[in-house]
C-alpha cells in the first residue's frame, strides 16, 4: 500500500492561489486505507476550501485512482462538474495524480505527499518493508529485506555501529541483519550468509517501470 499524507495547508494555499472553483478526486484504495484521501477526507477538504473562499463544483472517490482507464470512466461520469471547475484537486498518491492528469486538460493539483510503500502493522501504523528495487533476495534473507529495513541498505551483514541489537542511526529500530541472522538460525539454514552478495544491480529498477502480462503469464 502506498502511504501518503496531506500536504501542509500553507503549501496547498499557494498551489491553489490561482483557482477559485475546484473538483475534488479521492482514492478508495490506499489513500482511504491510510485516511488521507477517502470520503471523510474529501469532506473535510471541502469544508476547508469553502473557508478559503473556494467553490467545490463536485467530487468523486475513484476505486483506484492509479487505474488510468477507470479514472477516465469516472471523470466522464462527472463531466459537467469537471468542466465547471478551474482545476482538479486530487487526494491520491503521485501515481493517482498522474492518472488524473493524463485524462484531463485542466490543471491538476496534488493534495498529498507520497511517503513510501508500506505494510500495515495495525490501523494507523505503517512500516516500510520494500523499496521496489527489482532484485529481491528475500529467499535468502528469511523474508526480511536488508535494502529497506537496514538503514544503510547493507547486503552482507551488519555494520560496526550496531549496539545491543539496535541500529546506530535510530536506536528504536532493531538491526535488520540481526533479525535476519536470528530468523535463519531458527530455520536452521545459512541463507545469505553462505555467499557474498554482489553490489545491487540497480539497472533492474528501470525508470519508468513498465510490465505487461501476456496470456496470464509474465
Amino acid at each position: 500500500m502506498i502511504i501518503s499524507q496531506l500536504k501542509p495547508f500553507a503549501e496547498l494555499q499557494t498551489a491553489l492561489a490561482d483557482f477559485d472553483r475546484l473538483f475534488l478526486v479521492g482514492c478508495a484504495a490506499c489513500a482511504t486505507a491510510c485516511k488521507s484521501g477517502g470520503e471523510e477526507e474529501i469532506f473535510k477538504l471541502q469544508e476547508w476550501l469553502n473557508g478559503q473562499g473556494k467553490e467545490v463544483t463536485g467530487s468523486v472517490v475513484i476505486d483506484e485512482a492509479c487505474h488510468i482507464m477507470r479514472s477516465a470512466r469516472d471523470l466522464r461520469q462527472h463531466r459537467a462538474m469537471v468542466q465547471d471547475a478551474d482545476a482538479l484537486m486530487v487526494l491520491a498518491c503521485g501515481s493517482g495524480v498522474q492518472s488524473i492528469s493524463s485524462n484531463v486538460d485542466k490543471c491538476v493539483v496534488g493534495g498529498l505527499n507520497s511517503m513510501f510503500l508500506g505494510n500495515v502493522r495495525r490501523f494507523g501504523q505503517y512500516e516500510e518493508m520494500c523499496s521496489l528495487c527489482g532484485e529481491c533476495i528475500l529467499n535468502e534473507t528469511a523474508g526480511i529485506c536488508p535494502v529497506t529495513t537496514c538503514a544503510k541498505g547493507l547486503l552482507n551483514g551488519p555494520c560496526g555501529g550496531m549496539e545491543d541489537g539496535h541500529c546506530e542511526i535510530d536506536g528504536e529500530i532493531e538491526c535488520a541483519w540481526l533479525l535476519i541472522y536470528e530468523r535463519l538460525q531458527r530455520q536452521q539454514r545459512p541463507g545469505v550468509f553462505a555467499r557474498r552478495v554482489p553490489p545491487k544491480n540497480w539497472s533492474r529498477r528501470c525508470k519508468p517501470g513498465r510490465h505487461r502480462l501476456q496470456d496470464g503469464k509474465d
